[in-house]
């Protein structure tokens, strides 16, 4: 008597591995009594556990014989939480299989080099950034691209933010494909994170706001030491004027507590001669014109004073 868990611990498995371990018939009887199912053409998982992501993904990796990428690497990369509606793997241009629903299957003349991650073949992390980054720059043939464009871009901007991902490996991994959908864009992006840009917001408020005629040059996570031994980094700093801009993100500084921090860290910068100047999520997408005339005054008075 087999124990069916035990032979398929990962829950999916190829039919023909399990035949060999088993038999015909043992396979046949259970897929019979349903306690496998057929999740892909010569790919079996076990039907308590089918419809787990992680099990989706083996089985897509086992009937595709190619890692997985674009979303579906992201998340077993732990960049992305795990995406609804098919899986993605990449094949060798000249392989591309055939015959089942649920996966997308990208062939590719570039080597793929795939790495373990969790159990699991995937393409590296930036390789799969920019993979995702193309795929939701196409419209036309994905229909999920409108829901999946800020996610890759979010994953982008984390994943440097984290240093999860270097920059510079972004571009290289972008100038391998040579030409691929959303390439301007995506190097726009790389721009505004390599100059210090880590949320949606603080890239809003440096196009918007800071980038802005009248405003001078502004140095972008500006460290500075405090009295107490701590550093902190500054969004946006004149360090010559010692005049700071900080972009407070709807969620992020949303708590009492983080609004406390936030004082707390505003008197320690005031005690070192630094004016801080705080902006809403709401005032700078509402009002940025008015954001941007009162950083302008403010830097103003600071040059008359210093």
């Amino acid at each position: 008597m087999h124990d069916l868990a035990a032979l398929v611990p990962h829950g999916a498995a190829r039919r023909d591995r399990l035949t060999l371990a088993t038999s015909s018939s043992s396979v046949s009887r259970w897929m019979a009594q349903g306690d496998v199912v057929l999740l892909h053409p010569g790919v079996l998982a076990l039907a308590e556990r089918a419809l787990e992501w992680p099990v989706r993904a083996r089985a897509a990796v086992l009937w595709a014989r190619g890692p997985l990428s674009h979303l579906s690497a992201l998340a077993v990369h732990q960049l992305v939480p795990a995406p609804p509606g098919p899986l993605h793997v990449t094949v060798p241009a000249d392989r591309w299989p055939r015959g089942s629903t649920g996966v997308v299957a990208h062939g590719t003349t570039l080597p793929m080099r795939p790495v373990a991650v969790s159990g699991l073949p995937v393409l590296a992390a930036a390789r799969s950034l920019v993979d995702a980054w193309a795929w939701a720059a196409t419209p036309g043939r994905n229909p999920r691209a409108a829901s999946e464009v800020p996610v890759v871009r979010q994953a982008v901007i984390e994943a440097v933010r984290t240093r999860a991902v270097d920059v510079d490996d972004l571009r290289s991994a972008s100038d391998a494909q040579r030409r691929h959908a959303g390439r301007a864009a995506l190097g726009a992006l790389l721009d505004l994170v390599a100059g210090g840009c880590q949320s949606e917001l603080e890239i809003w408020g440096v196009l918007q706001v800071l980038g802005g005629p009248g405003i001078p040059p502004f140095v972008q996570q500006h460290a500075v030491a405090l009295a107490d031994g701590r550093r902190v980094f500054l969004d946006a700093a004149w360090p010559e004027l010692r005049v700071a801009v900080e972009l407070d993100g709807a969620a992020f500084h949303g708590s009492r507590e983080q609004r406390e921090r936030d004082l707390r860290r505003d008197t320690a910068l005031a005690a070192l001669g630094w004016v801080v100047l705080r902006f809403s999520y709401r005032r700078l997408t509402t009002d940025p014109d008015a954001c941007r005339r009162e950083i302008e005054a403010v830097l103003r008075r600071r040059r008359t004073e210093l």
